[in-house]
């Protein structure tokens, strides 16, 4: 079984649960946060909605650098409606997957480096990148995020199981 092969069932796991997460989003007060450091709820929608598209980036070439020097810095996208969100979800998703099922598995263990203004961040294979980088990342702020639904009054949906709103 090839590495692609062995990661999309667990790719396309998290990705249906983050969308269900996704479309619970309320469209009431994006610039909600639960503390004054915290993301707004708009902006981690957005970025949940964005972090697939790293995965080509991750997959498709050798670094990102969130600063580049002469060019246009890396930006979430602005939340407006959750039907937006969604669907900008679901191209990202759609695009990630091919590029995950098409990834050769010499092309995992290739070097890959995040920057910042041109200074290395890390670099590590991009297996890794795409593990902990990406997924977990992903999940992290899932987690987040479902405390940002939970304190809004949204029922939760199940990520790994049922919650307290679906018992």
């Amino acid at each position: 079984m090839s590495i692609a092969d062995s990661l999309l069932p667990e790719f396309d796991h998290e990705m249906a649960t983050t969308r269900r997460m996704l479309e619970r989003t309320p469209e009431t007060d994006p610039a909600w946060k639960p503390h004054p450091r915290s993301a707004t709820l708009g902006y981690l929608a957005a970025h949940l909605a964005q972090l697939p598209s790293w995965i080509p980036v991750t997959l498709e070439q050798a670094e990102l650098d969130f600063n580049p020097p002469g060019g246009a810095r890396w930006k979430v996208p602005e939340f407006t409606t959750t039907t937006a969100l969604v669907a900008l979800f679901d191209e990202n998703v759609k695009q990630a997957r091919a590029s995950l099922a098409r990834t050769a598995d010499p092309d995992f263990m290739v070097p890959w480096s995040l920057k910042n203004s041109g200074a290395v961040l890390f670099t590590m294979p991009r297996i890794a990148v795409l593990r902990s980088f990406v997924m977990n990342h992903m999940i992290h702020h899932r987690g987040q995020f479902t405390v940002y639904l939970r304190l809004r009054n949204v029922p939760v949906p199940g990520s790994y199981g049922p919650t307290a709103d679906e018992r």
